[in-house]
């Protein structure tokens, strides 16, 4: 496993005990970074008009079509460390 994996892994553990829930916004951004540097470009079809929150999940990936996933998990990692203070 590379370092950087390891860091992310790490990354993932740490989100799930932030001191204060993030705002919508930057959880979109969490969750955006997250599927970015698992998954890579978004898949699927984007959610009907009715699925708010699906949709939003879905247009914050999409949004990062193109990087890497080595680049969204260092974001990741940056948003997830930055989140702790």
């Amino acid at each position: 496993m590379s370092d950087l994996q390891a860091r992310f892994d790490q990354a993932l553990a740490d989100s799930k005990l932030l001191p204060a829930k993030p705002d919508n916004n930057t959880l979109l951004q969490i969750y955006s970074l997250f599927k970015q540097g698992s998954v890579g470009d978004v898949q699927g079809d984007r959610p009907g008009m009715m699925d708010f929150v699906g949709r939003a999940k879905y247009d914050a990936w999409a949004g990062l079509k193109g990087k890497t996933q080595d680049a969204a998990k260092q974001a990741y990692i940056d948003l997830i460390e930055s989140l702790k203070k």
